[in-house]
């Protein structure tokens, strides 16, 4: 089992359990995108942040990360102010 959270500095965090990093992955795409989307941000602001925080800690997650869970040790990446951490849970 995998532990996946997430933080959007002073706005929310969010967390996922799963056992597979690709499907933990799709979540953190789909759910921090879906609040940047709703962010009310221009959409080159919206563009911006998904190309400069959000893909490079999801594309970080999806190599180094499933790397560093598949060896039973934790991950963390961020990018602005985005910040997302995993873990194996025992």
């Amino acid at each position: 089992m995998i532990k996946l959270t997430w933080a959007l500095v002073a706005d929310r965090m969010d967390e996922w359990t799963g056992d597979d990093v690709a499907e933990g992955a799709a979540v953190l795409e789909a759910k921090v995108g879906a609040v940047v989307d709703a962010s009310g941000m221009p959409e080159e602001a919206v563009r911006h942040w998904r190309t400069d925080f959000l893909s490079p800690v999801v594309e970080s997650l999806r190599t180094e990360g499933a790397a560093a869970l598949a060896r039973g040790e934790s991950w963390s990446r961020a990018a602005g102010p985005f910040l997302a951490c995993a873990s194996p849970l025992t």
